[in-house]
C-alpha cells in the first residue's frame, strides 16, 4: 500500500527554514536507501534547495542533482525537479508543488507550512490520497 507522509512545520528552526525541514527529509530517505524526487514548486526554489542540499551538514553529503542539468541518475539518488522538467518517477517523492502527487511510487512526503491559511489545500490532499488508497500519517515538526 502506498504511503502519503504530512509534516507539519511547528519547531521555530524549521518555520525561519522550511527548506532545512527538507533537507532533513531528504537525508533520511537517502539514508534509507530510497531513491528520491524532490518535486520543487519553481525554478527558484529547486536552485535554493540544491544550495541548501550543499550545505545542509558538513558530516554528510547528500548526493543530489537537478533535473535537466546532465543528469546521471546512479549519481543523483536525490532529483530536484522544477515543474517545466519532466523526470521519472522514483520510490520516494518529496513534494513542494501545489498540488498532490500522481505519479506512480512508494511514499509521499508533504511538507505542511505554518501558515495556517497555506493548510487548507492540503487538508484536502490529505482526502485526494486517502481516496486513492493511500496509508496517510501526520508528523508534527
Amino acid at each position: 500500500m502506498p504511503r502519503a507522509d504530512f509534516y507539519l512545520i511547528a519547531k521555530p528552526r524549521f518555520r525561519d527554514d522550511p527548506l532545512a525541514l527538507v533537507c532533513e527529509l531528504a537525508r533520511k530517505a537517502h539514508d534509507s536507501g530510497a531513491s528520491t524526487l524532490i518535486l520543487a514548486h519553481d525554478t527558484q526554489q529547486a536552485e535554493a534547495l540544491d544550495d541548501a542540499l550543499w550545505a545542509f551538514d558538513p558530516d554528510a553529503y547528500i548526493p543530489h542533482q537537478i533535473a535537466g542539468h546532465d543528469v546521471d541518475e546512479d549519481e543523483a539518488p536525490v532529483l530536484i525537479v522544477a515543474p517545466e522538467t519532466d523526470a521519472p518517477g522514483r520510490t520516494l517523492i518529496i513534494n513542494l508543488r501545489d498540488a498532490a502527487v500522481t505519479m506512480p511510487c512508494e511514499r509521499v512526503l508533504e511538507v505542511v507550512p505554518a501558515d495556517e491559511s497555506a493548510r487548507e489545500p492540503l487538508r484536502q490532499r490529505w482526502k485526494d490520497y486517502k481516496a486513492r488508497g493511500f496509508e496517510v500519517n501526520k508528523h508534527d515538526m
